[in-house]
């Protein structure tokens, strides 16, 4: 009888499970996480590029049967009993949706009016938030589908916002590339609205040495992120204070102060402590922003500017980025936030440092055209109007 033989694993073989644990684990389930993440928002916004895209169709229809056959405004009452009773699952087609399915198609359907705004916001755009291809450069075609492509990337609800609330084509323009570019919640849309982003970045002139300090394609995305200047009116200072207070005031209305930063900014700390020997250094305020995957410290004065307030922001970034930066961050970025600065002057105080350094002004209160300065009464005036009328208690 033959010798049954016995198959004997070479002594490198492992037949055992490994333990499945450790960091190789959390990193491979990061992975995986961070992979559905992305499926999950892409396909999310396909099905909303499909529904907005949907919706100018339907607007188009609207317009052109009216156009063509004389049919009146009945046909909208008519074309939304009818399509919900065909599609009883969808929401989106009651009369007033497709009314304002028309007023979206039409609002984008002038390729002149577009064709201004795009120059607009194209001419002299160095310093401009949004920047865009030269109009001249575009035929009517192209304007309305580069259009028909850019509402397409936002939600219907904050095409409506945009509808609503504005009325000149560039400034429509501006915060429609703004939401698709950064992201913005609905409320943080509305909130630079009403902070008057557009209007601002188009007056006042943006100083930071971002191109210096940064490869191309990170600086423009520094500079976007980076206002000319911050609407701090929310924390309702009327007197002289000190950059401690300031700092008090910001982190009790945080909401409201990162909602006036733009989305993207994450609060990290205030006060922030940085080690080097034996001192110690403290960063007023310091978030990380997603989007950048960059430190942002924020170093506040209640004066005007003055040059050793980018050697010290300088000094600062230096030490984040060699204690603290993570290896696949992006170099830290400096914001110094002062009252009043001069263009020229933060120019010279930039121009040798190797860290990018935004400096911004704040305003406390908003600014009235020249026509109404002196002709609104304050706020002590109103009260003494509506003081007899106060109920007891609430009088001031």
């Amino acid at each position: 009888m033959t010798k049954r033989k016995t198959f004997k694993f070479p002594k490198h073989t492992v037949i055992k499970n490994a333990v499945i644990a450790g960091s190789d684990y959390e990193q491979f389930l990061s992975a995986l996480k961070k992979r559905i993440q992305t499926a999950r928002l892409s396909a999310a916004r396909a099905v909303n590029r499909d529904l907005i895209l949907l919706y100018w169709d339907i607007g188009h229809a609207i317009v052109k049967k009216q156009e063509l056959l004389n049919w009146g405004d009945s046909v909208v009452e008519m074309a939304a009993k009818d399509l919900q009773r065909e599609f009883p699952a969808m929401t989106g087609f009651s009369p007033r949706n497709l009314r304002d399915m028309k007023r979206f198609y039409l609002t984008y359907a002038d390729e002149a009016i577009w064709r201004q705004a795009v120059a607009k916001l194209d001419k002299g755009a160095k310093d401009e938030t949004i920047r865009l291809q030269s109009a001249a450069k575009m035929n009517e075609e192209q304007i309305l589908g580069f259009l028909r492509q850019l509402v397409a990337e936002i939600p219907w609800g904050h095409n409506l916002l945009i509808l609503n609330k504005l009325t000149e084509p560039a400034g429509r323009l501006y915060y429609l590339r703004a939401v698709a570019r950064f992201g913005w919640s609905r409320n943080v849309l509305l909130n630079q609205i009403k902070a008057g982003a557009y209007e601002r970045a188009a007056l006042e002139k943006k100083t930071h040495n971002f191109p210096l300090a940064l490869p191309e394609y990170l600086a423009e995305q520094a500079e976007e992120a980076l206002k000319s200047s911050y609407n701090l009116e929310f924390l309702g200072i009327r007197r002289e204070i000190r950059e401690r207070q300031l700092e008090d005031r910001l982190l009790a209305r945080l909401r409201e102060f990162i909602l006036e930063l733009g989305y993207g900014f994450c609060f990290v700390g205030r006060q922030h402590r940085l080690a080097l020997g034996q001192k110690e250094y403290f960063i007023d305020l310091l978030f990380y922003h997603r989007f950048i995957k960059a430190l942002v410290a924020f170093e506040l004065k209640v004066g005007p500017f003055e040059p050793e307030c980018a050697g010290k922001m300088d000094f600062y970034l230096n030490l984040l980025n060699e204690k603290e930066r993570a290896p696949d961050d992006r170099p830290s970025i400096g914001i110094i936030l002062c009252a009043e600065k001069d263009n020229l002057e933060v120019e010279f105080a930039l121009k040798s440092k190797t860290n990018p350094i935004g400096v911004a002004e704040y305003h406390l209160h908003s600014k009235l055209p020249p026509e109404l300065k002196g002709k609104l009464p304050t706020a002590r005036q109103l009260l003494d109007v509506v003081r007899p009328i106060l109920p007891t208690g609430k009088q001031g």
